[in-house]
């Protein structure tokens, strides 16, 4: 009110407002996840992701662990504890039909090192080693005594055979016999689908996977301490180590392709897959390395902006030092959420009914439409992993908001952080979830694009069309994750929904893009490159130690979901700074159309950041004399009103 006096103003701090936004969208996004749960709990129920790597045997035992019995079949549910290797009886003539192999296979402790020659040898190494190579309700003092020992022992000879480390079989070492099971192999490899490759090759490479993305939250706590306490000489390193690493990943890249297409021994589908795989990486690499580069070249003599719009932000985390530990939590709940989405992908990808035939055998038969499940469950992946970041934005956002809105400097707000999360559990996480299924929307298009391009990739005339559509949809998604930004503070700031934040939010920014953008597209490419440096050396980890792990190994695509959380990492750590220097642009915007200045309106800011801008404008514009007002005012009065 005008009639408030100077000291009352000076006092005056806004009120978050407490309203509940977007309850719909909270609640459809509770009866998602229903139908994840529901999807989860049929995965474990009829799932058995062991199969894929440990093997089993033709009565259904997976080796290497206790089973459950299958009805109509008396030899199953053994424990296999010490069985860990698959043995097929009749290694040297082995034959496929319908992912189905002719011979039986037992679980057996050890692989006969030498050749057994008779039904003697086979009594000597099972009482020596431990190791029965005959079926299990035979009793070893009977192998030469049971009539029908032919049907239940190994065609004689047997050939000696090592364990296979990947799939844990006993691998025929003569020459003859070894070229039949190596081709038998081969096709059976080649006719199972790409999704249960891709699902073997995460579960061969899982302690890699594991290590490289601890190797990214490595690289993502650095750069954090990095942009904190950031320098030029650290500014300098840093790009000169991204430099490098686009340069060498690209490298790699192009020499791997290289290798794997010269390579006469290159016979199974995954690792033709993995040719085509690493020459696209290759030549997306080489382009983001070439337009990276050029971007460095352009903007190399504003990086001193750069570092200090960091050492603005820097101090208002420096009021906020717990937003710093903001990402672990954020982090601790993307790892938990990324470990359940792939045990119940792998649990999906094995699911199947166990049915005895005729011999008291058992045969898994996959069931219809896990297909639809699958992609269910990969939609719940993005839109999860989406809320949760826009949760952490939002958190931030809250936070900044509450502290640059705070006249007395002598008596800080207390505990911003806890305050800013309660507020948004309570009210605003409709919200988030308005926000994040919009970035969702966007991506699962993409996704859809990328699979009709694999099946039409033969069609000269679709490759043009189909990269206009990537392009178009990628920038959409970009706009639409800087506007999310600034919708959530907005809500932060009113309390309202996410539409009418989001209105608010794109009218103050168009009325002062001419001011704002040149200033936070500095700090943006900066903290992009830091993301690039984290997806870089995390790739080129991923390189080196999936490549020691070629065989039967669809270990690019592995890769490539590495890469996907190692950027997801680094986002989630340096969006601190993001958000936290989009959030208090806004609010400067927003503090400039309200007050003016003087006595009866002063501004919020402080003198440091009015500096920065108003010097960051005069080298963008040119211009040798400005205003002390860079932006018009407005004579709404004090109080921050609705935009």
């Amino acid at each position: 009110d005008s009639g408030d006096s100077v000291s009352e103003l000076q006092e005056w701090r806004p009120v978050i407002y407490r309203k509940c936004t977007d309850t719909h969208w909270l609640l459809l996004f509770c009866l998602f996840w229903a139908g994840l749960m529901f999807i989860s709990g049929y995965a474990v129920v009829a799932g058995a992701a062991e199969r894929l790597v440990l093997g089993y045997d033709s009565f259904g035992n997976i080796c290497g662990r206790k089973n459950t019995p299958v009805e109509g079949a008396n030899l199953s549910g053994l424990d296999m504890t010490n069985k860990k290797y698959v043995f097929f009886l009749n290694s040297c003539s082995l034959e496929i039909q319908n992912l189905k192999t002719s011979s039986l296979s037992l679980c057996v402790s050890s692989c006969p090192q030498a050749q057994l020659n008779s039904l003697e040898d086979l009594q000597s190494f099972a009482r020596n080693n431990g190791s029965f190579l005959c079926v299990y309700n035979l009793n070893v003092s009977n192998y030469t005594l049971n009539p029908k020992t032919a049907q239940l022992c190994p065609t004689l000879p047997v050939p000696p055979s090592k364990s296979f480390p990947l799939f844990n079989r006993c691998v025929p070492q003569n020459p003859e016999c070894y070229s039949k099971y190596a081709s038998v192999l081969i096709s059976m490899v080649n006719e199972m689908d790409v999704f249960h490759r891709i699902l073997s090759g995460i579960l061969a490479g899982r302690d890699t996977v594991i290590g490289l993305s601890v190797l990214a939250l490595a690289f993502s706590l650095i750069l954090v301490l990095v942009f904190r306490f950031i320098q030029t000489l650290l500014i300098h390193t840093l790009i000169a180590l991204v430099v490098f690493g686009l340069l060498f990943v690209s490298g790699v890249l192009w020499w791997l392709h290289y290798d794997y297409r010269n390579d006469p021994s290159t016979e199974l589908e995954t690792e033709k897959e993995n040719v085509k795989f690493l020459l696209g990486y290759a030549i997306f690499s080489t382009i983001v390395t070439i337009v990276l580069l050029s971007l460095i070249f352009v903007l190399r003599k504003r990086l001193q902006f750069a570092v200090q719009l960091f050492q603005i932000v820097g101090k208002i985390i420096g009021r906020i030092p717990f937003l710093l530990f903001q990402p672990l939590w954020t982090f601790l709940i993307l790892i938990v959420f990324w470990v359940f989405w792939v045990a119940i992908l792998l649990s999906l990808g094995t699911a199947g009914t166990a049915q005895s035939t005729s011999g008291g055998q058992v045969e898994y038969r996959a069931l219809s439409g896990i297909s639809y499940l699958a992609w269910y469950h990969f939609v719940g992946l993005i839109w999860t992993s989406e809320f949760i970041l826009a949760c952490q934005q939002m958190v931030i956002a809250g936070a900044v908001v509450t502290c640059y809105f705070n006249r007395n400097e002598n008596n800080p707000p207390l505990h911003p952080v806890l305050s800013s999360i309660s507020v948004l559990f309570c009210y605003h996480l409709g919200t988030a979830v308005k926000g994040s299924f919009l970035i969702t929307i966007l991506k699962i298009p993409r996704i859809v694009l990328l699979y009709l391009y694999n099946i039409l990739n033969q069609k000269k005339n679709t490759k043009c069309l189909f990269n206009c559509c990537f392009c178009w949809v990628c920038g959409q998604e970009s706009c639409l994750s800087y506007f999310n930004q600034h919708a959530y503070t907005t809500t932060a700031i009113n309390g309202t929904n996410f539409c009418t934040s989001a209105k608010d939010a794109v009218c103050i920014l168009a009325r002062n893009s001419a001011k704002l953008a040149s200033i936070s597209c500095f700090g943006d490419f900066l903290l992009f490159l830091g993301k690039v440096f984290v997806v870089c050396f995390t790739v080129f980890g991923g390189l080196m130690a999936f490549n020691y792990h070629r065989e039967l190994q669809a270990w690019v695509v592995p890769l490539l979901l590495v890469g996907f959380f190692a950027y997801l990492m680094s986002h989630s750590f340096l969006s601190v700074f993001e958000v936290a220097a989009n959030a208090m642009f806004l609010c400067f915007a927003i503090d400039m159309e309200t007050n003016d200045g003087t006595a009866e309106k002063p501004y919020f800011v402080d003198q440091e950041l009015l500096t920065f801008v108003s010097q960051s404008n005069k080298l963008t514009e040119g211009q040798n004399h400005r205003s002390t007002r860079p932006f018009q005012d407005n004579e709404d009065g004090t109080e921050l009103q609705p935009m």
